[in-house]
Order: structure tokens, then C-alpha cells, then sequence
């Protein structure tokens, strides 16, 4: 039986309202680069990382093969499952945090724990004595979640306050092209950029990038 474009309509409507209230309902995921020489080890951290929460989870044997997926990776979370010999670990947790937004969790050995603990804590690395538990291990990673939202809020904030500055500098650079060919005053140079801006609904910006192009 052939169904009527309303019914059609009806359905798709339900169906994109479902999509859409799932989407509200979940939160963010995070991306995880999870090192560690043991791929058992390594395994067994990513497998305890609920889902719906950490994806994808990506799993490296060595600090360098984490060094090459870095820089394009775009992780939220690093976890390094340290060696005994945690000094190479220990370096790379502390670059991480130097160098980029990512939250950073590395696991130590009982013998290590405190002496390195006190040495990446200046960084903001985070650490865990292992063996751990499921519930300190969840714990932590909880913090790092935290720590990346504020991150990533504080991006936005500096991304929004330096496009808002080059605004300034190419709305200023139309305003000295319009005086200086127009032989306009710097207020009437200024109210014609804002007033063609809100006549036209667009921003003072795209107004001045015409004015540049066009007297440039």
C-alpha cells in the first residue's frame, strides 16, 4: 500500500525529532590516545572507558609513535601507562601540557609514584598509582573532562576577543582609505561603515573588505 506525501512528511518529521532529542541528550565525547608498551595493558585501560563518553580511543606502543599523532590528532586526553623506567614518560606527559589543550594521565609504579608525582605536577599532569581501580581510574578521567571544558570555553573566549581585534584593524584600514580618497572625517568615514553594514545586514567587516578592494 502506497503511502501519502503527508504520511510521508508525518514520518520523517518523528524521525528527525528523534534524531535531534538524542543529539540533546548526549553530551560531548572525548578523544583518548591511550600509550602504554604493554598492548595488554593498554587494552585493558581502553576497555574500561565508557563509550559514551571516550571515542574514538586510539592505542600507541611507544612515546614516539604518540609524538607522530599528536600535532594532528586533536586528542582530549592522553593516558601514559609509564614503564619502570618512567623517565621518558615523564618528559613527553610534561610536553604535552606545555605544548598543547590536551588533559594528561599517567600511571606509575608504586616506587615511582611520588617522586614523579611532585616533578609533572607543576605542569598540571595528573597521575595514578598502579595498580588501579576502575572507580579512581573514572574518577580522574572525570577531572581531565573538566579541566578540558575549561580549556576549550577559554578557546573560544581568545578565538572570539582576536577576530574581534582583526575586525578592528581592517575596519580601521577602510575608514583611513574612505578619509584619505573619499576625503571623509574620521566619524563620517566610521557611521558610513556601520550604517552600510546595517543596511545591508551585514558585519562592519565585509563592508570594509569591500571598501579596501575597492580603493586599494
Amino acid at each position: 500500500m502506497r503511502k501519502s506525501a503527508a504520511r510521508y512528511r508525518k514520518e520523517a518529521f518523528a524521525e528527525t525529532k528523534v534524531m535531534v532529542t538524542k543529539m540533546e541528550l548526549s553530551g560531548p565525547t572525548y578523544k583518548v590516545l591511550v600509550v602504554s608498551s604493554s598492548n595488554k595493558v593498554g587494552e585493558s585501560i581502553a576497555s574500561r572507558l565508557p563509550e559514551d563518553l571516550y571515542s574514538p580511543v586510539t592505542l600507541v606502543s611507544s612515546v614516539a609513535d604518540a609524538r607522530m599523532l599528536l600535532p594532528d590528532g586533536g586528542y582530549d586526553i592522553v593516558i601514559i601507562n609509564s614503564p619502570r623506567t618512567s623517565g621518558p614518560a615523564e618528559r613527553f606527559a610534561s610536553e604535552i601540557c606545555e605544548k598543547s589543550c590536551a588533559g594528561v594521565l599517567l600511571l606509575l609504579t608504586g616506587e615511582d609514584f611520588v617522586p614523579v608525582s611532585e616533578r609533572v605536577a607543576p605542569f598540571g599532569v595528573l597521575t595514578l598509582e598502579k595498580p588501579i581501580s576502575d572507580r579512581l581510574l573514572l574518577c580522574e578521567l572525570a577531572f581531565l573532562r573538566g579541566m578540558r571544558e575549561r580549556m576549550r570555553n577559554l578557546e573560544i573566549r581568545t578565538a572570539s576577543v582576536e577576530e574581534k581585534m582583526e575586525e578592528v584593524k581592517v575596519v580601521n584600514r577602510a575608514k583611513w582609505l574612505l578619509i584619505d580618497q573619499l576625503k571623509m572625517t574620521e566619524p563620517s568615514a566610521h557611521r558610513y561603515i556601520e550604517k552600510t553594514a546595517m543596511d545591508r545586514c551585514v558585519s562592519k567587516r565585509e563592508i570594509a573588505e569591500i571598501i579596501i578592494r575597492t580603493y586599494r
